[in-house]
């Protein structure tokens, strides 16, 4: 597969290839949900938001108190 480039593909993170990164993920929730019934996906879809979402909340909460 050849590396992409476009304007706002800028090596932010050198050797980082985002059209490689969002092929492999595209793939392996393809693998995932296989067999998965529309409510199951959007279970898993929920469930999946919930804890980025707890996450971001985490890092807020760290950032405000200044630990790393």
């Amino acid at each position: 597969m050849t590396k992409h480039k476009t304007d706002w593909q800028q090596d932010i993170i050198p050797g980082f290839d985002v059209i490689k990164w969002k092929r492999e993920n595209q793939a392996r929730i393809l693998r995932e949900t296989e067999g998965m019934t529309d409510e199951q996906i959007r279970e898993r879809r929920r469930q999946v938001c919930e804890r980025a979402d707890k996450r971001r909340a985490e890092r807020a909460k760290s950032a405000e108190t200044g630990d790393q």
